[in-house]
Formats: structure tokens, C-alpha cells, sequence
């Protein structure tokens, strides 16, 4: 199975659309703490069925929506 590219909006922290492409070969996740490196993750992992809330690092499934904050509304 190859993962080719992933579009998010509205999962966790990823409010605006925001499309991730994948090439061939090595692929690394690289950026400061609370870039949402492990939201990125989390959106794969749903993608291909996770369906534990545990796993997804949540509570209830609500809280994989954007939630709002600063000036963006839920």
C-alpha cells in the first residue's frame, strides 16, 4: 500500500484545508513542538479505519473536530 497524498480540514488542528503529498522513496515529518506532527499522524491513522479513541490521542470522538481557538470558529 502506498499513501500518495492526504487532505485534511477540520481534523484536530488542521482548520483550513491543507494537502499533504507524499513522493516515493523516504518520508519524514519534521517541525517544532505544537506543529501538529502528531495530529498528522493521528489523521493517517483515521484515514485507514483506527476507530480507538485511544489510539487517536482523544477522549471522545468530538474532540477530532477543530474546535476553534484565537480568532477561528469551530
Amino acid at each position: 500500500m502506498y499513501l500518495k497524498r492526504l487532505e485534511i480540514q477540520g481534523f484536530k488542528t488542521f482548520a483550513s484545508r491543507t494537502v499533504f503529498e507524499f513522493q516515493p522513496g523516504i518520508t519524514a515529518v519534521v517541525g517544532p513542538n505544537g506543529s501538529g506532527k502528531s495530529n498528522l499522524a493521528d489523521a493517517v491513522r483515521w484515514v485507514l479505519g483506527e476507530q480507538s479513541m485511544a489510539a487517536l490521542r482523544c477522549k471522545q470522538a468530538s474532540e477530532l473536530l477543530f474546535a476553534g481557538g484565537g480568532r477561528r470558529p469551530p
